[in-house]
């Protein structure tokens, strides 16, 4: 166990910093349509992976957060805190091995504080991607099938900066509808770029469709991507140079699974809205034909913003933003809110402080359809009394009359939670992943979770994944951006949870943990 003044707490990951002015955008009633910079058809990635460009660097954070307005915060005790008790949830762990660290990095330019740990299941596959590095795995047998590989390798040979450049922020996903898997990075120079690969089969280290569309001189911070049958939908916050509010794009799903050339639709939000997370389909069971895309953020202590996004991809002027709906919630303070420089857990130089990933939910906003009815799920770090805890929600119907069905906050008198994910199983279980951490638990990794004939609001007792065994020190106020949790498409019971631990104790020494697992009840 390392000394008590270690860092076993929070840190912060957002993104870079930007300069420029922002390009001419269309606000919520006036879609703005962007044309493709270019698209191809790659070679195998297995075969194009290895002369994928890498460079040596020296150890580096991320620049520090770039926040989206005011910290929110309430008078009010957390009405719906839970210390869960009892017997650990019934969970039925199936491969549980670590993935990419900070080492694994080291030839992709990194290591880099903190990781954007972030990861998919497939048909027969597991893909983490961390900041600049990925690796594919074998689901059955955990084996690697591909990597550790530069993250830029999606686009090598496909020119530009999204093949020379590899800025991390990113996100890999899998549509389920298509058995395809999306990889998605930012460009963080200008012109700045979205950089999206659609493979063509069902095989992560086979051909991609690549694509780039260019945001000019306008810093898309903090990309998050949703899967929906009309479309994959990317949310972005914009700074031209300071915050200019959220936008959400529609990037041409058919035309992408298809190799052709591709537009996206975009609508730029106010200032007064940022950080929204797109929902994602986690089922092969789509919405209703023509349903929207939900977005959803954070409005107030005691609200959520609900967005409805439709795209018209033939009649682009026929696409629409609409909302907010407000959803109300029991009050809750964003972590950290309370301290004057936004930060509020001690380092070991005397008078330092690290932040928390606490103004924003956490990706992913998963959405499933049951049939007789639809259900959102989302989590994100709150005040949970003297420490951190994990708030948590369950919204149904948002595409007729959205109710909140029930909400819960994960929380421990002396130990903290945060950076969590959340998703739901095809019987209603719920899964939700976090980082743990106090002066006498190293950052490790737990899940709660809960089935349908729990009291509502309540989780069972949190089952680790995995100790840690050492923490991070001295490195610049950083935990990560996010964690992953996803849910196997072929049977739609077993999650996949990937996060950040340490395994020793240093400034650039991060570790990965790759966890599937089922609750007992999902047949």
């Amino acid at each position: 166990m390392s000394s008590p003044n270690s860092v076993r707490a929070i840190f912060h990951a957002i993104c870079l910093t930007a300069t420029g002015m922002l390009f001419v955008a269309a606000h919520a009633d006036s879609p703005r349509v962007i044309g493709e910079v270019k698209h191809d058809l790659s070679r195998p990635l297995r075969d194009i992976a290895a002369s994928a460009q890498s460079v040596q660097s020296t150890p580096q954070p991320t620049a520090f957060p770039q926040r989206t307005g005011s910290a929110i915060s309430s008078s009010q005790a957390d009405p719906v805190a839970q210390v869960p008790s009892g017997a650990p949830v019934n969970v039925l762990v199936g491969l549980n091995f670590d993935g990419l660290s900070a080492e694994d990095t080291v030839a992709s330019g990194g290591p880099f504080v903190p990781p954007d740990t972030n990861g998919a299941v497939g048909a027969t596959q597991f893909v983490e991607w961390v900041n600049v590095t990925f690796e594919v795995f074998d689901k059955t047998t955990g084996a690697t099938v591909m990597g550790p590989t530069p993250g830029n390798a999606f686009w090598n040979g496909f020119g530009g900066t999204c093949e020379t450049r590899n800025d991390g922020d990113i996100i890999i996903q899998y549509d389920k509808l298509a058995n395809r898997w999306v990889a998605a990075q930012p460009v963080f120079a200008a012109p700045f770029m979205y950089c999206l690969a659609v493979s063509t089969t069902s095989d992560a280290t086979g051909t991609y469709n690549r694509y780039a569309f260019s945001f000019g001189s306008s810093f898309p911070d903090y990309p998050k991507l949703g899967v929906w049958p009309d479309a994959y939908y990317a949310t972005f916050n914009i700074f031209a140079p300071t915050f200019s509010g959220a936008m959400a794009c529609a990037y041409d799903r058919t035309n992408m699974l298809a190799g052709n050339a591709a537009k996206t639709i975009c609508f730029q939000q106010p200032k007064s809205v940022g950080s929204v997370l797109p929902s994602d389909l986690d089922s092969k069971t789509p919405p209703a034909r023509g349903e929207p895309n939900f977005l959803v953020d954070l409005a107030d202590s005691t609200h959520l913003n609900l967005f409805r996004f439709h795209v018209d991809f033939t009649n682009p002027a026929n696409s629409s933003f609409s909302g907010p709906t407000l959803i109300g919630v029991a009050p809750f303070s964003e972590l950290c809110a309370k301290a004057a420089d936004r930060a509020c857990i001690p380092e070991p130089s005397p008078g330092e402080k690290v932040d928390s990933l606490g103004d924003r939910l956490m990706y992913r906003l998963a959405y499933r359809n049951f049939g007789d009815h639809e259900s959102l799920v989302a989590t994100h770090s709150i005040e949970g009394g003297a420490l951190s805890g994990v708030r948590w929600y369950e919204i149904r119907d948002p595409g007729s009359s959205p109710f909140l069905l029930q909400q819960g906050t994960v929380v421990d008198p002396d130990v903290d939670y945060w950076m969590g994910s959340v998703a739901m199983d095809k019987s209603g279980n719920i899964a939700l992943g976090f980082s743990v951490s106090s002066d006498s638990v190293d950052p490790s990794v737990a899940v709660v979770g809960r089935t349908p004939n729990d009291p509502l609001g309540t989780m069972e007792a949190p089952l680790y994944l995995v100790n840690g065994t050492g923490v991070q020190v001295n490195s610049f106020k950083r935990w990560g951006d996010y964690s992953s949790m996803s849910v196997d498409p072929e049977d739609g019971c077993t999650f996949w949870y990937s996060q950040e631990y340490y395994k020793t104790t240093g400034r650039f020494n991060w570790s990965t943990r790759i966890a599937s697992f089922r609750l007992g009840t999902c047949t």
